[in-house]
């Protein structure tokens, strides 16, 4: 396995790997592989429990649901939940093609974390292809607002993700952190940061009979007292840590690597999705990066 943290080419993984898990919101037992895939095929997920029309490509435009998790759907609607974590591993690890075949509507939430995966991903390598990396340059500031939450991206010579968090005024205390992909170690800095939410809202999301598969095990619960889990946190700051592992799945679904400064205010699922869209949408606000030109840069990533 490459023991450098910056790809300059594309990768795969060396071998597939498998696990089972429960589905957060459905509670069912979900089993799930991740395979060697070809050159330029990117994240593409199958479900095997489907029969027909199973394949679904993990890109922007196919994102249909943000409300509690990122959800895609193909053009036959077929659809798969909770994409974020396992798309962040891949990502984070600098595997940039992998087919995802998952039992079930949703990825299974392991301890709610990316760092099941990753540990399943060191186990068996990764496996440089003869290809360049597809670049996608932003050119020109994009913004995108939404109540307390808003998200940029901007002109960049390396890759950052920063954010600035405070669960949307409902505590205190505010947390930053800036993340670059090419330089810092996502096993260290965000691979083991937990999803997490607050108690009242759990209940009222059980109630109504989601989150069937949520628990102490998966979630980081906050109470009036504080954080419930037993353990406590795994870091001072593992919420805005989490909230930038959601941002590095959700912006590996460009269709590429990003060249860009991501910086984040309380952005989650939804922002993060609309930050792409609003990029897409405006031709003169990117560029991919012609390969011949990767070979002469100074970018972390080539």
């Amino acid at each position: 396995m490459p023991t450098d943290r910056i790809a300059s080419c594309q990768q795969t993984l060396a071998k597939t790997i498998r696990c089972i898990g429960v589905g957060v919101h459905s509670g069912e037992s979900v089993s799930m592989a991740i395979k060697p895939a070809a050159i330029n095929t990117g994240y593409v997920f199958v479900r095997t429990d489907v029969a027909h029309h199973n394949r679904i490509e993990a890109i922007w435009s196919n994102v249909t649901d943000t409300s509690m998790c990122t959800k895609i759907t193909n053009a036959h609607g077929v659809s798969i939940s909770t994409i974020e974590h396992i798309i962040a591993a891949l990502a984070g690890m600098h595997i940039h093609n992998a087919a995802i075949e998952v039992g079930g509507p949703e990825v299974p939430i392991m301890d709610g974390s990316s760092a099941d995966f990753v540990t399943l991903i060191q186990a068996v390598g990764i496996k440089r292809q003869n290809a360049p990396l597809k670049i996608i340059r932003v050119l020109k500031p994009i913004q995108v607002s939404h109540g307390t939450g808003t998200a940029f991206l901007l002109p960049a010579d390396e890759r950052r993700f920063s954010m600035e968090f405070n669960f949307a005024g409902r505590m205190a205390e505010t947390s930053f952190l800036s993340y670059y992909p090419d330089s810092d170690d996502f096993v260290e800095c965000l691979a083991d940061s937990r999803t997490f939410g607050f108690f009242e809202d759990a209940q009222k999301l059980q109630a109504a009979g989601l989150a069937k598969g949520a628990s102490l095990q998966n979630t980081i619960v906050i109470g009036e007292a504080g954080v419930m889990n037993e353990g406590g946190l795994r870091h001072n700051d593992e919420f805005v840590r989490h909230k930038v592992l959601d941002a590095v799945g959700d912006l590996a679904l460009a269709g590429g690597v990003l060249l860009a400064h991501f910086d984040g205010i309380n952005s989650g699922h939804g922002l993060n999705n609309q930050l792409l869209r609003a990029l897409f949408a405006d031709p003169s606000a990117w560029e991919l990066v012609d390969p011949k030109d990767q070979l002469h840069s100074n970018w972390g990533i080539a």
